[in-house]
Order: C-alpha cells, then structure tokens, then sequence
C-alpha cells in the first residue's frame, strides 16, 4: 500500500507501508492491504503507520480527512506535530 500523509504547507511523508491506524471521528481504526474504499473525517491524535520492515513511525495530527482507495492512502492532515 501506498501512503501520503499531506498539510497544507507540505507533504509529511510519502511511502510503502503494511498498515496504518488513524484517529477517526467514531474511534481509531487501522487500514490494511486491500481495504474497501472509505472516506473519513479524523480528529486530533496519533497516526502510526508501520512500513514494509515493521517499523513503526508516530505522527501526531490536528484533525483531517483520509481517503482510501485501491491500495492508495491519501491523508490529508490540518497540522502534524
């Protein structure tokens, strides 16, 4: 799968990964390989995304929304701290 994680000054981080778990307005909910299309609304909170080594990268986000659509994430993310 492929992830960009982007605000509006600038584009966070751009890779393959094997999951990600956003904060969503209803709870957190992770993303795997071959998920069904989804658009959502995030509120503030933690993004981990684990990358094809199994390492794991936090961002923390002020709010957003992400789009998932054929193995392709684009989060769009009001500010990453």
């Amino acid at each position: 799968m492929k992830i960009e994680i982007i605000t509006p000054d600038k584009k966070i981080f751009d890779g393959e990964i094997k999951s990600v778990r956003v904060p969503g307005k209803k709870g957190s909910f992770q993303v795997l390989k071959d998920h069904a299309p989804i658009i959502s609304t995030l509120e503030n909170g933690p993004v981990i995304i684990v990358d094809m080594t199994g390492n794991e990268s936090i961002f923390e986000i002020n709010g957003g929304v992400i789009e998932v659509k054929a193995n392709k994430i684009i989060l769009l993310a009001e500010s990453v701290k």
